[in-house]
């Protein structure tokens, strides 16, 4: 982490944010090149804040206002430079010049947009929805890491899944949120309250595993669909697919997500290594 910290600078809680949400990525940073470092990390941590006001903060008015700021911000970067530190430093390369200014505040927007959804009907549904706000985001980061020309269609629809993963992570705190990380046909037809989400059982542990179920089933044909990923979107598929099969051999799937999402070792440093190469023959 030590190039990161030498190149990130003033950056550096925005990036120690980033990496307490996926900490695997620690180990990707060593397989980027430094010269393009800085700028990956930035776009990486700015999508990390914009998620943590569309979906950490509780209070729509005070998310909306959170998310007008970025607006506000993002409109006026190119001509500006920006104020954040993020921004400065996303807007100090030429890629960022690069993408339209509309398809900067797509991300923004989407998140405005669904501050105030419910919890979803059903698994497909709640795909959809995810999809608006991490579909933008994927169309950014890929056009940032591979040029406009580049199809989003893949890292988007990782993007989605990966989210609907992580949102399990937190069904317990989000128990009592107009969004539930189950949607309402998983909860009916485990005869699921809000109360039972806060609590281990038997319904509950059936319903996760159903949901991990879709989420197999729908990674399963992330391979085919068109379009490169970055390095960070690739490990993060990797380490995604990997806690859903640990979670659906465990008795405890819960538990298990959590411990997968911080699993490091040899084999995500070999992931972060092929990811690595596959970005720099697809032109990166």
């Amino acid at each position: 982490m030590s190039a990161a910290q030498d190149q990130a600078g003033p950056l550096q809680s925005y990036i120690d944010k980033w990496l307490a949400v996926q900490p695997r990525q620690r180990v990707a940073l060593a397989f980027v090149d430094a010269s393009q470092l800085p700028g990956h990390i930035a776009l990486a941590a700015w999508e990390q804040e914009l998620l943590s006001a569309a979906y950490g903060i509780r209070e729509p008015h005070v998310a909306a206002v959170k998310l007008n700021w970025w607006a506000e911000e993002l409109a006026g970067a190119a001509a500006s430079g920006g104020r954040h530190p993020l921004t400065q430093v996303l807007f100090d390369d030429e890629r960022a010049h690069a993408i339209p200014t509309q398809q900067w505040l797509a991300p923004v927007l989407a998140a405005m947009a669904q501050i105030e959804e419910g919890t979803a009907a059903d698994f497909a549904s709640q795909v959809t929805a995810g999809s608006q706000l991490h579909g933008a985001l994927a169309d950014l980061e890929t056009a940032w890491w591979y040029g406009a020309s580049a199809s989003s269609e893949r890292s988007a629809r990782i993007a989605t899944l990966s989210h609907v993963l992580f949102s399990l992570l937190h069904l317990e705190d989000d128990a009592e949120r107009d969004r539930l990380p189950l949607p309402m046909s998983r909860m009916a037809r485990f005869g699921l309250s809000r109360q039972d989400l806060r609590q281990p059982g038997t319904a509950r542990d059936q319903a996760i595993r159903a949901q991990l179920v879709d989420l197999a089933q729908a990674w399963k044909a992330v391979d085919s669909l068109p379009g490169p990923l970055s390095v960070f979107r690739a490990l993060e598929s990797k380490g995604g697919q990997a806690a859903v099969r640990s979670a659906l051999g465990s008795d405890q799937p819960l538990k298990a997500l959590t411990l997968g999402q911080v699993r490091t070792g040899p084999a995500v440093a070999w992931q972060a290594w092929r990811a690595a190469r596959q970005w720099k023959k697809q032109g990166g």
